[in-house]
């Protein structure tokens, strides 16, 4: 049976601290697992579910968006992954009564973690304006309050439409259609937080701002560089295809701030030797201060080109563009400061160096690390001129691989959520649907909440998320959202954003993917896109949570039909029964996906077009690849100050908060930490145990504050210091973003440490 909810908050400001582990996997993550899995769904729905997580007649994982490979073990999935499954499978759950005993006062006082413990959300639930308490409301009612709040807008582009990763395609693109048809852009989505930099970077150098490789050139790889990364955590299902390149002969490069377990030895759990021995992954391990990487990349690129013999001359002069300025720049490139950038020693550089020339199949992988920087699209720039100079794109085994986080939030991009839509896909929906979509830009995440904070936007809609706990500035997103008229979630469990609310709030309750979907034309399925552009089905086998529950597409589709009325020319109705009338439709306006229906019932899905991997074709300005010459920037460290990167523990997924440990760091029982190096520590004078503020510092001269937070000294590079998100991203700027991408800047935080009035 599965254990109740807790009834207390759990005191988080005490962890316990031991060492850090050098082995991710193995035995004790199965023992978490099921752990975890039978307190939140009992017994027999564990084994029913769990089974099916990732199978081809199964549904895809709610968690990371890592892809599956053709041949699948029984129990495809990961710690973290049976995780995220349990939770959205529990047999907990929120009803009207939990609301009618705690008035939103209440629940703003709960931490993250405890919210997320109550359970499934069963009822469309409505905060009137004025009152503190949360109260049932019907679905016809609930569309009619959008309804009103929209209408009495002075323009569409005073509603924002927000998206998660984890919604499917067919919702993906009936919500930015419905977006489209009311007349606005603003479609931020959490892409604009994480990999917006990769895609910046990628679609000007490449012309496909996603990744050009697929599960099998991993296996195939001669040398694997995984930067700004932690897959023990994040995505520890890609440890199994590390192990496999390994076992095929491929060298590893971990290049990260912090040493990680995974990325150590993966003990995996599907094999004998995985629960004893396991296996060594990392050959040579780069530990770069923060913020770094392009400094490393491009002195690795001065030594390639100084290097007789190492450029792929050919593949440069038929394939690529601006090379000679490209190389005028490497060349100049110098050791001093590659050095004082990186922390790292001339021998280590040079070690790698012979790595890279040692190889003729080349992949860097990288996450958050790369892209959440000011100087991110030009240090993944950097990355593409490694590779390009060797030819190590549109070849076997080679390529770019920014590792996506959430299951489909390469898919939603692919689907149309974004607020700097292309001219040929809004001629594409045109011409499918008969009305002429706006073409003024729209808002992205921080934008969106300067828009709020100024009054420009006035209903807040998001579709899955907890977009307070996500977004950076603490403080100004609260107070920003707080200033809506309206405030609207599409959600399966309670979080942050359901308590942090405009003067009226709706809280609208949807299927998890673990469940069946039946509409009145039958059983349906979705689709999702991995991090590797495989487009494959989902099918939930679970009864609903509650029989109140709408899908994602059904409440698009009634939204729209409230809200835009006759004036519509969109067959919502029609799209509501039958999911395969949606994918028909996408077939015709989003190129790769013809013959959408089809393909998708085939076992493991379909790969989707990738010009630069395909044909060596790059749709870039030029017609080639571009390579670019920007200058090497990295964060400066005042004196008696530390760099903070904001980071996940182990029982975390995104602001998804599981437990209170992070077993591979040695923390238990708590999560306000700050692993600082103990060298650092001492010349700051902060005892290991003792409690800090963390105050950050920036150029508005603004003091944003993170109070009570534990010091332990932990072996992280010199000058840095890391703490988790959500806790920390009060520390970080509104204004703090990347050029080019406006990606907040969380991984390069400059922060104070003063003694805490708890200490």
């Amino acid at each position: 049976m599965a254990t109740k909810p807790p009834k207390a908050d759990p005191v988080q400001d005490a962890p316990e601290v031991g060492a850090p582990q050098h082995a991710a996997a193995g035995l004790p993550a199965i023992t978490h697992s099921l752990r975890m899995a039978r307190q939140q769904m009992g017994v027999k729905r564990t084994a029913l579910t769990l089974l099916r997580v990732n199978q081809k007649d199964g549904f895809d994982c709610p968690g990371c968006a890592w892809p599956e490979p053709e041949h699948r073990h029984t129990a495809e999935f990961c710690e973290n992954g049976a995780k995220a499954v349990a939770e959205e499978a529990t047999l907990r759950r929120v009803t009207p009564e939990f609301f009618a005993a705690h008035p939103v006062t209440d629940l703003a006082g709960r931490s993250g973690y405890w919210l997320g413990q109550q359970g499934r959300l069963t009822h469309p639930m409505y905060l009137p304006e004025g009152s503190d308490h949360y109260e049932p409301v019907t679905w016809e009612r609930a569309f009619d309050i959008v309804a009103e709040e929209i209408a009495a807008l002075g323009s569409p582009d005073e509603a924002v439409f927000y998206t998660s990763g984890r919604t499917s395609n067919e919702a993906a693109f009936l919500y930015q259609l419905f977006a489209r048809e009311l007349g606005t852009n603003n479609l931020p989505d959490c892409s604009n937080m994480c990999h917006e930099s990769s895609g910046s970077a990628l679609s000007e150098t490449i012309g496909v701002g996603k990744g050009s490789v697929l599960l099998e050139d991993l296996y195939k790889a001669d040398l694997i560089i995984v930067a700004g990364q932690n897959p023990g955590t994040n995505h520890p299902r890609m440890l199994t295809a590390l192990e496999k390149a390994k076992a095929n002969g491929a060298k590893i490069i971990s290049v990260n701030p912090l040493p990680e377990a995974g990325l150590e030895r993966f003990k995996n759990p599907q094999t004998p030797k995985g629960l004893t021995a396991g296996a060594a992954l990392t050959d040579l391990f780069l530990q770069i201060r923060i913020g770094g990487d392009q400094a490393l990349f491009r002195l690795l690129n001065k030594r390639i080109v100084e290097t007789e013999g190492a450029v792929d001359e050919t593949f440069v002069r038929e394939h690529t563009h601006g090379y000679e300025e490209f190389a005028r720049v490497a060349r100049a490139a110098d050791w001093d400061e590659t050095l004082t950038a990186t922390g790292l020693t001339r021998a280590e550089i040079e070690r790698a160096l012979e790595m890279v020339l040692a190889s003729q199949r080349t992949i860097v992988c990288w996450a958050m690390g790369l892209t959440q920087h000011k100087h991110s699209v030009p240090t993944i720039r950097e990355v593409v001129n490694f590779l390009l100079l060797r030819g190590n794109v549109g070849r076997p085994g080679a390529g770019v691989c920014p590792v996506r986080g959430h299951s489909n939030v390469q898919g939603d991009r692919t689907m149309g959520i974004f607020e700097r839509p292309a001219p040929a896909f809004l001629d594409a929906l045109e011409k499918e649907f008969g009305f002429a979509p706006p073409r003024e830009h729209g808002y992205d995440v921080v934008r969106a909440i300067r828009a709020l904070r100024d009054g420009e936007a006035k209903v807040f809609f998001a579709m899955g998320g907890n977009f307070v706990s996500a977004t950076p500035d603490t403080e100004v997103t609260e107070a920003a959202v707080r200033r809506a008229r309206l405030t609207v979630h599409v959600s399966t469990k309670l979080n942050r954003s359901h308590v942090v609310t405009g003067a009226r709030a709706l809280i609208l309750p949807t299927l998890g993917r673990t469940e069946r979907d039946v509409r009145s034309s039958g059983e349906q399925f979705v689709t999702v896109e991995d991090s590797m552009g495989m487009v494959h089905a989902s099918r939930g086998r679970l009864e609903p949570a509650s029989p109140h529950l709408l899908s994602e597409p059904a409440i698009v589709c009634r939204l729209a039909r409230r809200v835009l009325g006759e004036r519509s020319v969109v067959p919502w109705e029609e799209f509501e029964k039958d999911y395969a009338t949606i994918r028909d439709r996408i077939a015709r306006v989003v190129p790769g996906f013809e013959d959408f229906n089809a393909r998708v019932t085939r076992p493991g899905g379909f790969t989707l077009p990738h010009a630069p991997r395909d044909e060596r074709r790059f749709p870039t300005a030029t017609g080639k690849a571009n390579f670019t010459a920007a200058p090497v920037e990295y964060p400066e460290l005042p004196e008696g100050r530390l760099l903070l990167q904001t980071l996940r523990s182990h029982d975390q997924y995104n602001t998804t908060i599981y437990g209170l440990d992070d077993r591979y760091r040695g923390i238990t029982g708590g999560r306000r930490v700050v692993l600082v190096h103990p060298e650092d520590a001492r010349a700051l004078g902060v005892a290991d145990g003792s409690y800090v503020d963390l105050v950050s510092e920036w150029k508005d001269g603004v003091e944003r504050r993170a109070p009570g937070f534990r010091v332990v000294h932990y072996p992280t590079a010199r000058g840095c210091a890391a703490a988790y998100y959500p806790e920390t991203n009060v520390l970080v700027p509104l204004d703090a973003t990347a050029d080019t991408s406006n990606t907040p800047a969380s991984k390069s935080v400059v922060v104070r440490l003063e003694q805490s009035a708890t200490d």
